[in-house]
């Protein structure tokens, strides 16, 4: 993995990139209008970074409207339960 200059986690192509916001998103409890919203190519790197300014990435949109990330989140919150025995 390449770094950049901004010292920001990089992603190799737009769905690396994509897939990690929405993995953020199932693992970490952001309040609304916080952590990443969507993420973009960095002049710098030519890589692709996470960001929380700018319109909703239109997956992550689509995952909140239908309430299908809050199901991946209580998944991921019965898998860390579960590894625990």
């Amino acid at each position: 993995m390449q770094k950049c200059t901004s010292g920001k986690r990089s992603y190799a192509t737009a769905a690396l990139a994509e897939e990690a916001l929405l993995e953020a998103h199932i693992h970490f409890a952001y309040e609304r209008a916080n952590g990443p919203v969507t993420f973009y190519p960095c002049e710098e790197c030519g890589q692709y970074h996470l960001t929380s300014k700018g319109p909703l990435n239109e997956r992550l949109a689509s995952l909140i409207k239908n309430g299908e990330l809050e199901r991946l989140k209580q998944g991921q919150a019965w898998a860390r339960k579960l590894k625990k025995y």
